[in-house]
This record gives structure tokens, sequence and C-alpha cells, in this order.
């Protein structure tokens, strides 16, 4: 392609404080439509808003954690826009001197480093839920006035694979901090992608497009993926790129025209009268500051020195803080100084399952907990039970609730290991199977993990695959 991609994010994350931003009313989700208002959310006449301290500690932590600089004098302002879900007919949110700027966000990509810009992150109110109908919509107001965050990136990105690594990262730290759900499906966590083209070499930015409706970060790459094509394409004819906003229409699998870009100046952005500018002196930064836990980077460079893991499987179970935890208890619990064997089953049968039922590794409820799941790693290891058989015990217990030693021992599951017990099931596989002997004979060396398939199949997995093998080569021979 002639044109390089430019991509700047704007994510916007509900903060899990237990009432809204400038009220008392609750911010609990699912509660019945128009169930948790008042005056002020709703914008009645003479209502004042008062600033959550909770939102703005919050606010605060992410934006240190980010690397912004927290600025120490910082206002609200009023942001003018027909919202039909916004009573008040303005959102409360920041303009020129908003909570911190001048932050960086690194992100692995491709094997390297990348330094992502963070323009700014400031406080904001939400807007409430449209609901439409074929002929008619309906407005819960439930969600106006819950504490926003907008993170706003640098256009510092250049490929929807690096979009996607970035929310991925970004998302992994935010639930660290444990300032939000990050629940995309509940609306917590939402994305806007700003999006242009210009021609290699050229330094001047091309005509933004900015993309909305995106409810996944898969539909953020794909909604990127299609504009990419999109402008290349009048580009290419010699058309001009008009600003705009997009939606992504998930059916269809392309960007629609919503309307015509506003600009700064058509928002008519003035302080919010109601709300004095705020002082956020340095002791309260550093007191927040000193809350902020260990990080996911910082935990995998850890997990690799203290447990000896490799970066790549350090990096997968400390994507979700949940699963770093219940893996770090799973690792201390495993009696061998080679944690490898355990660090495998986290990241292989166990997040299989996981991931059929849509959980996360942590919410797998094994019975016996992380002393039954360590015994059953133990009894693998030391070839007691077949891998073939640990795995299928594994999903067995979680499936039916029932300990994994208790079906090893009902069913007799123990790996046989002795020679002359296996010699008879060899001998009738080599009968059974001549021209697999015949072709190992030959030289084609596959052809004995044939014939130990067989035996394995005659002894229902339970035999032991070295031992068979070896009574295998010494019989052909």
């Amino acid at each position: 392609m002639n044109y390089e991609t430019v991509i700047g994010l704007e994510v916007h994350l509900h903060l899990k404080t237990k009432t809204k931003a400038f009220c008392g009313c609750s911010t609990e989700f699912g509660k019945e439509p128009n169930s948790q208002v008042c005056p002020v959310c709703l914008g009645f006449p003479g209502s004042l808003p008062v600033l959550n301290k909770t939102a703005l500690d919050y606010a605060i932590k992410v934006a240190l954690t980010l690397n912004c600089k927290v600025q120490e004098y910082t206002k609200f302002d009023r942001k003018n826009y027909f919202y039909p879900d916004l009573p008040k007919n303005y959102q409360i949110s920041q303009y020129d001197l908003p909570l911190s700027r001048d932050g960086f966000l690194d992100i692995d990509f491709e094997g390297k480093t990348k330094r992502i810009g963070i323009r700014r992150v400031h406080l904001e109110e939400d807007a409430g839920k449209l609901i439409h109908r074929q002929d008619f919509s309906l407005v819960d107001f439930n969600r106006c006035g819950i504490p926003l965050l907008e993170i706003v990136s640098q256009p510092d990105i250049n490929s929807p694979k690096e979009a996607h690594e970035y929310l991925n990262t970004l998302k992994s730290i935010l639930e660290y901090l444990e300032v939000s759900d990050c629940d995309m499906e509940k609306g917590s966590l939402r994305c806007d992608a700003n999006i242009s083209l210009r021609k290699k070499g050229i330094h001047e930015l091309g005509t933004k497009i900015e993309l909305k409706n995106m409810n996944s970060f898969k539909a953020v790459k794909d909604a990127l993926d299609f504009e990419i094509e999109r402008q290349a394409e009048l580009l290419d004819k010699g058309k001009a790129i008009i600003q705009e906003t997009r939606l992504w229409d998930l059916k269809k699998q392309e960007t629609t025209s919503m309307r015509t870009k506003e600009e700064a100046q058509d928002y008519r952005y003035f302080p919010e009268p109601d709300l004095p500018p705020f002082i956020i002196n340095k002791d309260k930064i550093e007191d927040i500051r000193k809350t902020i836990p260990e990080l996911p980077q910082e935990k995998m460079l850890r997990f690799i020195k203290d447990y000896g893991l490799s970066e790549y499987d350090a990096k997968i179970l400390v994507a979700s803080k949940n699963d770093a935890k219940y893996a770090e208890e799973c690792i201390m619990a495993y009696p061998n100084k080679d944690k490898k064997a355990v660090t495998n089953w986290l990241i292989g049968p166990l997040a299989s399952i996981a991931s059929s039922g849509n959980l996360s590794i942590s919410e797998v409820r094994i019975p016996g907990g992380i002393e039954e799941f360590i015994e059953l790693i133990n009894l693998e290891k030391e070839g007691s039970i077949s891998n073939l058989v640990a795995k299928s015990v594994l999903n067995e217990s979680i499936a039916n609730g029932i300990p994994a030693s208790k079906i090893i021992r009902d069913k007799n599951l123990f790996q046989i290991s002795d020679v002359k017990s296996l010699e008879a099931q060899v001998d009738e596989v080599i009968k059974e199977n001549s021209k697999s002997v015949q072709d190992y004979k030959d030289g084609r060396a596959n052809a004995i993990m044939f014939l130990v398939g067989q035996v394995m199949k005659k002894t229902q997995g339970r035999a032991n695959p070295k031992v068979v093998n070896e009574i295998l080569k010494r019989r052909i021979q």
C-alpha cells in the first residue's frame, strides 16, 4: 500500500464508584430503568453538582499509572451538545485544563517495545441509554452522571493490530488498578477510534475519520481494517476524504456515515459555573501514587526471575490480575523447583476448559481446589497416570464435581508400566499391523508412533507410552 495509517484511540471508562460523578445516586448496573436518578443527574433547575472524591482519586491513580503529569490546577467545563439521553443538554467534562496530560503506555508489538503517547486523561460524566424499537425509542437515564474517565492517545498507532495490542495492554492495567470492571458488554469500557491515511514519507496528517459503535476490541480492529481499505480506494481515485463520524455495522462488516465531524468550537465549551476549580496538591498525588499495585509488566518480570518461567508463559499468566493471583498460588503449591509442568497445565488444559465455558482460568471451579489440581499434575509428571488420562480426568472432575483423585482410584486409571503386563498387547498389535511393522523396518520412524497408539487403544490409554515404545522396538528387532 502507498499509504501510512495513523490511528488515535479514545477510551471511555466507567469508574467503579458506588455513586455518580456529581450526585449521590447509585451506579449499580441492571436496575429498573430510571430508578437511579435525582434532580442533579436529571438536570432540574436549581440543582447543584458536587464532585465525587473517589472518582477524582481513581482518575489520578490511572493518570499516574499512565505516566501522565497530574495538573495541580484543574477545572470542569460545559460541553454544549444535544444529547437526547442527557437531559441537561450539556455534558460536564474537561477542556483546556484537564486533570492530566503528556503520558505514555509501552506495548509489546511484534517482538519490540513501542511507546504510545497519552495526550490526556480527564474526568467527565456519562450520558443515558437509548433503547430503539421499530417505531419509537425509549430512554433510560440510570447511566446519566456515572463517572467516566476519558483516556486519549496520541496518533502514534500505525495499524489495527497495534491498536488491538494497545487496548489489551491498557485494559489489563486498568483491571490491576481495580478502578473499573472493564466490562464491554455493560458499556463500562468503550472505545472510539480516529483514523487517517497519508502518503508514505509525508509528515502532514490526512483527513481524520472518527469511528464509533464498536463493542469489542475485535470490532475495533475490524472497523479499522475496513476503513483503511475504504480510504485508500478513495485516495487512489483522487477523491477527497470528508471529515466525519462513521458507525461500525457489525452485521454488514462495514462503516456507514453518521454525521459531519464537529470541531471543538462547535461544542461551545465554557467553564462549569456550578463547580469551582480544583487544586490538587503534591502530597495528595504522592499518597495516591503509593496505592498503585504491582502492574502486569512488573509481575511478568518477577515471575520470570522468581519462578524461572519463560517470557511467553509469564505474559499469558499475568494478563489478568485474578488469573495471575491464581497462577501464583498454583506455582507456589507445586513442590518441584522446575515450574514448567504446572505452567503448561495452566495455559494448556485448564485454559482450554476455561475458554470452552467462556471463563478465565481463575473462574474454573476444580473440586478439591488447588491441592487437588497439583496432585493431578504430580501423578502425571511421575508417570502414575498418562497425560491423556490426566486431561480426561480433569474434564470429568470439573464437569461432575468429583475430585480427580477419587475418579482415578474408582476407575483404576493408574498407568501400566510393568513390562510383562504389556508384552501380550504389544505382540497382538505387531501381528495385526504387519504393514506398519515393515514400514518401521524400512526406516519410516513415524510408524512406531502408530503402533504405540494401537497399544494405547487396547489398554484404554493406561499403558505407559515410553515403556510400550521400548517393548515394540525390541520385539520388532
